[in-house]
């Protein structure tokens, strides 16, 4: 799963959610630490209101939490999205001895192609994607 650090970075840089069944976040507060959620239509669906979504935490009788403004949670993406979300640029995933290496096209790097090193697959896409969102950014 990917690193709270790389994920709130992300969020900071730009990447926007929009929350799908099977979709991984935790609440990003000091007393919520090591609490992950997983959205689905069973007990957590998001709700779409002019004034933003809502997840609402359906049938949850062991909390007191009916629902979460979506900016108030921190999107965990999976390996698969963040991916998707490299696009075309994405060129591999490998395995390290010391975890995964993704490799992306990257015309300032030498050779056009910049590598991301992670213990964790997910977290070495979410290095890659937040350089490139930074890039587009600045």
């Amino acid at each position: 799963m990917i690193d709270l650090v790389v994920a709130r970075d992300l969020r900071e840089a730009g990447l926007r959610w929009r929350p799908i069944s099977g979709d991984a976040f935790a609440i990003d507060r000091p007393d919520m630490q090591g609490e992950l959620f997983t959205v689905s239509e069973m007990t957590i669906e998001p709700h779409e209101f002019d004034t933003g979504t809502i997840l609402g935490f359906n049938g949850t009788t062991e909390w007191a939490l009916d629902s979460l403004a979506l900016e108030d949670a921190l999107w965990l993406p999976r390996e698969d999205q963040l991916r998707e979300l490299l696009g075309e640029a994405f060129r591999s995933l490998q395995r390290t001895g010391g975890g995964f290496r993704v490799e992306v096209d990257d015309p300032d790097a030498i050779g056009g192609i910049a590598a991301y090193q992670d213990a964790d697959a997910a977290t070495a896409y979410g290095r890659a994607l937040l350089v490139r969102i930074r890039s587009a950014v600045g």
